[in-house]
């Protein structure tokens, strides 16, 4: 018989929240993922493709490797429950599909990428042998504002850059020009 549930959705979304924040940390895009089983965490990940230079290592597939490693098995427990800050990706709902997991909870939609809710709603294919529970806008603004946030930063990053390329360039014509008039 399982534990009655100490904790609440929001409890254990929260700590994904945390682990997209060490995604943001990287410079790499804040999403965070918790597997929890029997209200323990059996395994946890942030988004690291980037830093990892591994194109699958999304975090729900970081928190799946090491929930299974912490477990043993390929197959989580008949009660894990996935929380993760953004909608997976269609990579993600197949590794899920795999896993067996019983309950997906994600905070934001991703209306480009997302698999389950917005884009593709892959489990409505019928192709699956197996079909997990989801639901959505658990900590949605918080986990949204984060990404937003992020994506913010990103692009005054790149802002930035580009007048400092653009001031060098202009530095180095002077330059050139200043050459040029002595010769």
């Amino acid at each position: 018989m399982s534990e009655p549930n100490l904790y609440s959705d929001e409890h254990w979304m929260q700590l994904a929240f945390e682990q997209a924040a060490q995604a943001a940390e990287l410079q790499e895009i804040p999403v965070g993922a918790v597997i929890v089983s029997q209200n323990q965490v059996i395994g946890a990940g942030f988004n690291a493709p980037i830093s990892l230079k591994d194109p699958t290592a999304h975090a729900e597939v970081q928190a799946l490797r090491q929930a299974c490693l912490n477990i043993d098995n390929y197959r989580l427990p008949d009660d894990a429950t996935l929380y993760v800050t953004l909608e997976p990706c269609t990579m993600c709902v197949g590794a899920l599909v795999h896993s067996r997991i019983k309950r997906v909870v994600f905070a934001t939609t991703e209306p480009k990428a997302g698999s389950l809710v917005s884009s593709r709603q892959l489990l409505n294919s019928g192709y699956y042998n197996h079909i997990f529970e989801f639901e959505h806008g658990c900590l949605q603004e918080q986990c949204s504002q984060q990404l937003s946030d992020f994506f913010k930063m990103r692009r005054e990053q790149k802002r930035l850059m580009k007048l400092q390329e653009k001031a060098t360039l202009t530095e180095l014509n002077l330059k050139n020009q200043v050459n040029s008039t002595d010769n």
